[in-house]
């Protein structure tokens, strides 16, 4: 089992990744308590660790060339954040066939080709692992998508 920070780093790049996805190609403010959760600043006006991670996760997914932004929103948000293309990419492509083996319906073989292919990609793979709620199937996804490939970068 990884630390807890690591699976909370996969968790809040899915998340973030998803709504980008959802919204592209607009680009939108990429909020960090519609990721993590609310927080509130202590007495100093600082954020909890939790918030700053997740705040971490947006700036070292855009420093990975993932997403691009035009500026901060403080420590906030990412300000007209959108995707890459390399993510676009990537995420709208058929995951690997094992990644699919796990996670495409038992009935995927009775579904029109159509069906079978939107369900085949990174970007389903990433929802319906986030709608699980499993650390676990989130990291592996997230793990899949962006970090295993060696002709992705």
């Amino acid at each position: 089992m990884a630390d807890i920070h690591i699976e909370e780093f996969y968790k809040d790049a899915a998340i973030a990744l998803v709504q980008l996805y959802n919204a592209f190609p607009r680009r939108v403010n990429l909020f960090v308590e519609d990721i993590a959760g609310p927080d509130e600043p202590d007495d100093f006006g600082l954020h909890s660790k939790r918030h700053m991670a997740c705040f971490g996760t947006l700036l070292w997914l855009a420093e990975e060339d993932l997403l691009r932004y035009v500026d901060t929103i403080r420590q906030e948000a990412l300000d007209q954040a959108v995707l890459t293309r390399r993510a676009f990419v990537r995420m709208s492509s058929p995951a690997s066939p094992d990644l699919q083996d796990k996670a495409l319906p038992h009935n995927a073989q009775d579904l029109p080709p159509a069906l079978r292919e939107d369900f085949s990609t990174h970007i389903h793979m990433l929802r319906t692992a986030l709608r699980s709620g499993s650390s676990a199937k989130i990291s592996r996804v997230v793990q899949a998508t962006f970090f295993r490939d060696k002709t992705d970068h």
